[in-house]
């Protein structure tokens, strides 16, 4: 395991745990939030059903009750005697729906309303014992003494009873209100534990958040560091790159001039020692001896045009004596003399004196650029513009080659593309396969110079 992942590997740990354990943290919350809430649900529901259920029971004694006054007065009271059996019958049924409702009541009572249930029940059965005699009467007694019955017994009885189950529905009705209260208790209780589970997820985030800054902002302090030892070794390797073209462009100026000055030079002696030579052979020195010595004169001619032409190469001596256009022209002729390219150039205005690293910076580019038409591109025509405005110098280099996928560079390009933005210029290539290439440079100047005409 490397260094880095050393490092990274706690840092993943913690982080995965932090995050983690809020994810699980709101999770719990979440489900405990829904438990809570559903058993809420739950006991609201069963307190309002308990509640409905038990109200209605009551209400069916009441009605039984007053149902019960109402058959045995219309009992009493009706002459027909047909119609008083059906009273009778009536109230002997409505006995048994109110007897169902006191059981059915019965079995949902709680402790503080046994007391009052059970004077209803002791109250209903001396009602109903008070009622049992009268349902033996013969019409006769019905009518002269029912009217009296009802007021002395009946009604007295019926509303003493209404009372007793009023006092049982306000009991029902207090158990009701018990149940909100608990309800708010839980409410209470839900509240806290979402309070404490709220407050533990805010400072579990607040510290992973805190942790996850620091590391953040520790990050970006060594990513910055990192970026800028990187541009600190990329401008050193500017630096270099740059030292190492200038040192290159000098030890090819004096290669080209030793090869000038002494090769060359040493060349042309030889050249003239045996034309004297030649000059001075007896007449009676034979063809063969002459015929050798103009061999070794054109070799030695061949090999002063082969330094001569390296020597330009390496480093025209018209680029520092005569000037930029004219070694472009030079470099051009040759380019066409030993490729067949026709090379066209066309220049504007230039200023009077160029820098020097300016005149070496786009020799090479057309020099690279010519190099790339014959080589690669199989170009026929290759046409090379230079100009200078607004302060910059402009050249441009297009041919009609097959092209190339601008992606796809070579190091020539990479070393022209240095070049340019050593010098702080622009430098771009545009090349569509099958329909040739435009290369353009834009160099600026640093200190605005007159142009001529």
């Amino acid at each position: 395991m490397s260094q880095l992942d050393r490092v990274r590997s706690p840092i993943r740990v913690v982080l995965l745990a932090g995050f983690g354990g809020l994810l699980v943290l709101l999770a719990f919350a979440g489900l405990d939030t829904l438990e809570v809430v559903r058993e809420i649900e739950q006991n609201n529901n069963a307190i309002r059903q308990e509640f409905l259920d038990r109200n209605r029971t009551l209400n069916e004694i009441r009605s039984s009750l007053y149902l019960s006054g109402t058959y045995l007065r219309d009992y009493l009271l009706d002459p027909d005697v047909g119609q008083a059996e059906s009273h009778k019958t009536a109230l002997e049924r409505t006995r048994s729906t109110m007897d169902a409702a006191l059981n059915a009541y019965a079995r949902r009572i709680r402790g503080n309303e046994r007391a009052p249930f059970e004077k209803l029940q002791h109250d209903l059965a001396e009602y109903w014992t008070a009622l049992s005699p009268v349902l033996t009467w013969t019409p006769q007694e019905r009518r002269a003494r029912g009217d009296a019955f009802l007021r002395a017994e009946v009604y007295p009885r019926r509303a003493s009873m209404l009372n007793v189950a009023d006092q049982i529905g306000d009991v029902n009705e207090r158990q009701l209100n018990a149940g909100d209260r608990r309800l708010a208790d839980l409410f209470d209780a839900f509240r806290r534990r979402v309070r404490i589970t709220v407050l533990a997820t805010m400072a579990v985030g607040v510290v992973l958040a805190a942790v996850s800054m620091s590391h953040t902002l520790r990050l970006e302090r060594e990513a910055h560091a990192r970026f800028v030892e990187i541009e600190h070794a990329r401008q050193e390797l500017r630096d270099l790159s740059a030292r190492l073209v200038e040192t290159q462009e000098i030890e090819r100026r004096a290669i080209s001039r030793e090869l000038h000055d002494e090769v060359g030079q040493t060349l042309s002696a030889i050249v003239v020692e045996l034309s004297n030579f030649s000059a001075a052979l007896p007449p009676t020195a034979g063809p063969a001896l002459r015929g050798h010595v103009d061999i070794v004169r054109k070799l030695v001619e061949n090999t002063m045009g082969v330094v001569r032409n390296m020597a330009l190469l390496l480093r025209p001596s018209m680029l520092d004596d005569i000037g930029l256009v004219p070694a472009l022209r030079w470099q051009a002729r040759e380019v066409s003399r030993r490729t067949g390219v026709r090379v066209d150039i066309a220049t504007g205005p230039l200023p009077d004196e160029l820098p020097d690293e300016h005149k070496t910076c786009i020799y090479r580019v057309v020099q690279e650029a010519l190099h790339n038409c014959a080589r690669h591109a199989d170009a026929h025509v290759c046409r090379i513009t230079l100009s200078h405005e607004n302060g910059e110098l402009l050249l441009a280099v297009q041919d009609d080659g097959k092209g190339f996928d601008r992606t796809e560079r070579g190091l020539g390009l990479l070393g022209i593309q240095e070049r340019v933005e050593r010098l702080h210029g622009r430098f771009e290539v545009n090349s569509v396969p099958g329909k040739g290439t435009l290369l353009t440079v834009a160099l600026p100047l640093a200190v605005p110079v007159a142009q001529s005409a």
